[in-house]
C-alpha cells in the first residue's frame, strides 16, 4: 500500500469505528490509529479483509498483549471469500468441481485467522450476522480428523453451529476472520 492508500484506508476504518461505537466501548481511536500506523503488515491484512467484503472493525483490546482485535463485521459472510471448502486437505480430496480457494489457506495468505466458535458467538451478540449466509469456523482437530468442519449462521433469532464434510462448498458460505494488532 502506498502512504496515501494507507491514510485513506485508516480514514475508512475510523469512520466505521465512529459509526459503530457500541462495538468497542472503552477503546479510543487515537490508540488504534497509532497501532495501525506502526504495523503496516497488519494494515495490509486489514485491507485484504476489506477488499474481500469483510468490513473489519475493532471489537476488543487484549490488556495482556496490548493488542486490538479486529473481526469481519459485514452483515453477511464476506462475498469475496465465499464458495470455499474448508482447507487444502479437503480441496485436494475433491476430484471434481474443486472450488477456486479453501478458507484456511486463503485466511493464511491474508494474514488472518478464521473465527473460533466462541468468537463467532461473541460477534453475534453485537448484531444479526449471517442471516442469509454462513461462515466456516476454526474447526477443532478432533472433528477435522474425522473429515468434518464446522460453520455458523443466524436463523430464527438463534446462532446455529453446524457441521459439514470439510470438502463441501456453497455459494452462500464463506469465512470470517480475526486479526490482532
Amino acid at each position: 500500500m502506498s502512504a496515501q492508500q494507507a491514510a485513506e484506508f485508516i480514514e475508512l476504518l475510523k469512520a466505521r469505528f465512529e459509526k459503530y461505537r457500541e462495538r468497542h466501548l472503552g477503546i479510543s481511536w487515537p490508540e488504534v490509529q497509532t497501532k495501525l500506523q506502526e504495523n503496516t503488515d497488519k494494515l495490509w491484512s486489514l485491507n485484504e479483509m476489506e477488499k474481500t467484503g469483510g468490513e473489519p472493525d475493532v471489537l476488543g483490546h487484549d490488556e495482556d498483549t496490548d493488542e486490538f482485535i479486529f473481526y469481519d463485521c459485514a452483515p453477511e459472510s464476506p462475498k469475496g471469500r465465499r464458495s470455499t471448502c474448508y482447507d487444502r486437505e479437503a480441496w485436494e480430496a475433491r476430484k471434481q468441481h474443486r472450488p477456486k480457494y479453501n478458507a484456511v489457506d486463503m485466511a493464511t495468505e491474508m494474514g488472518i485467522e478464521l473465527l473460533t466458535e466462541a468468537q463467532y458467538r461473541e460477534l453475534q451478540r453485537l448484531g444479526d450476522f449471517d442471516s442469509k449466509t454462513s461462515s466456516w469456523l476454526k474447526t477443532p482437530s478432533e472433528i477435522r480428523e474425522l473429515g468434518g468442519a464446522i460453520f455458523g449462521d443466524f436463523r430464527y433469532n438463534t446462532v446455529f453451529i453446524y457441521h459439514n464434510g470439510a470438502q463441501s462448498y456453497y455459494a452462500s458460505r464463506g469465512f470470517r476472520g480475526v486479526l490482532r494488532i
